[in-house]
């Protein structure tokens, strides 16, 4: 077999393990969607790891048809594994991981990752910031065994700290809880920075106890000068946005903020500025200030002065049931013609996907969205066309028009015309569920 390997974090857990290291007594489910991105079958070993490095079970042999998807829920490994995952391939494959907490209470998303680096950014750390605390997992991505550290650095508050060195097995991960480490502060709002001498990478999970929702992002490897965000609202229906920007460069930058067109109204948000220092990050609010009454649904583009950068979108819902939900924002030099979905649903169990596509391009570019073969039925979806102007965004949700009364499970690839660059996030929710079942993952350039 051709190895072409994905890491999957399993974020804690893969079935049924209560978080022992705090006090928020959460029992923690994972599954995970596996896309096939080429044109003929795959042929795939599913490996999972314990923390410690041993692998509870043979690697599970698979096979996922060409252009198609498969979900593995509940997961292979045995109620109380604690662990990671690497998918072994010989075609290109891509995955999100679907975390649950005391389901249906919490729900975050993550994607999987093609490779490690030996330093880690992390824009959001909370520790006691109105009830939310974050936790995380760094999984060795080489052969040999890593030796990890974490380097807190506080931003509105709290104390710096480092943390480590651990030693993590090959393919295996460590977990790091905030919620008991008092060298933080009582309340801690800042970054990390995660070092190691072998190839690492970490996905975060934000975790409200007063305001039960959570919101999961992975952590990024390097930064770019300019930052695309697809999805920014205010007072969307009771949503809004908060993004996180960190700068992981060496010395102090000057941020600039640019909102793109309104397609929920009239209102045109102004530019909004800030300086960050070394490793500084910084929280902007779309509830407050001017978006304090008015509605936007559009995006972002951030840009600095010369340094890297690297962002985080939170999109929130905080009356009746609470929502939380997170994602990653883009580096728009890596942004290509093509981005894929491994999982977009209609009326499955109660959820449906809703995508937002951006254009990062300088210049218009139609896009068409084609849908993967139905995993749960007969209904086959239609192609969907638009046209993007310059850092616009479109978007489309999987349970109005056509997809009313329809169960979909499958995939999703977006195309942009001949020397157009996009990116995607994709957001799930059951909306009639009595917790916050509401998670985003990035859609996967290739």
């Amino acid at each position: 077999m051709k190895k072409l390997s994905i890491i999957i974090i399993l974020t804690l857990v893969a079935s049924l393990f209560v978080l022992p290291a705090s006090a928020q007594g959460i029992t923690w489910t994972t599954g995970f969607q596996v896309q096939n991105l080429g044109s003929a079958d795959a042929t795939v070993l599913i490996h999972y790891y314990n923390q410690d490095g041993t692998e509870p079970i043979s690697a599970v042999a698979d096979t996922i048809p060409a252009l198609g998807s498969k979900t593995y829920y509940p997961v292979h490994a045995a109620d109380g594994f604690n662990g990671s995952v690497v998918v072994e391939s010989d075609q290109p494959v891509v995955a999100i991981a679907n975390t649950l907490g005391n389901n249906p209470q919490y729900a975050a998303s993550s994607e999987s990752f093609s490779a490690g680096a030996t330093s880690v950014k992390l824009p959001l750390i909370m520790r006691g910031n109105s009830g939310y605390y974050t936790w995380f997992n760094v999984q060795n991505a080489s052969s040999t065994d890593a030796s990890v550290s974490v380097e807190y650095i506080p931003g509105s508050s709290g104390s710096a700290h480092t943390e480590g060195p651990v030693v993590i097995k090959p393919g295996a991960s460590h977990s790091f809880d905030q919620h008991d480490l008092t060298a933080l502060g009582t309340t801690f709002v800042g970054s990390a920075v995660v070092s190691s001498d072998q190839p690492i990478v970490a996905t975060v999970m934000q975790v409200g106890e007063t305001y039960k929702n959570m919101m999961g992002y992975n952590g990024f490897a390097g930064g770019s000068d300019t930052v695309s965000l697809p999805l920014v609202m205010a007072n969307n229906n009771g949503f809004y946005t908060a993004f996180q920007v960190q700068n992981i460069g060496t010395s102090s930058t000057g941020i600039t903020v640019s909102y793109g067109s309104n397609i929920g109204g009239t209102f045109a948000p102004t530019d909004e500025t800030a300086t960050l220092a070394a490793n500084e990050s910084m929280t902007f609010f779309q509830n407050s200030g001017q978006f304090a009454s008015d509605t936007y649904i559009g995006s972002a583009t951030i840009t600095s002065g010369g340094e890297p950068i690297v962002a985080i979108v939170n999109q929130v819902k905080m009356t009746g049931v609470v929502l939380g939900t997170a994602y990653n924002g883009f580096d728009p030099t890596a942004a290509t013609e093509k981005v894929s979905a491994p999982l977009v649903m209609a009326n499955n169990s109660g959820y449906y996907t809703g995508i937002q596509v951006m254009n990062v391009g300088g210049a218009p570019t139609d896009i068409t969205v084609t849908y993967g073969p139905n995993l749960a039925g007969a209904f086959a979806p239609a192609q969907e066309l638009a046209t993007l102007a310059p850092g616009d965004s479109y978007n489309s949700i999987q349970n109005l028009g056509a997809w009313t009364g329809q169960t979909y499970v499958g995939s999703m690839t977006v195309e942009a015309s001949a020397g157009g660059t996009i990116v995607m996030i994709v957001n799930q929710i059951w909306p009639a569920a009595p917790g916050d079942q509401f998670m985003t993952y990035d859609g996967f350039n290739y």
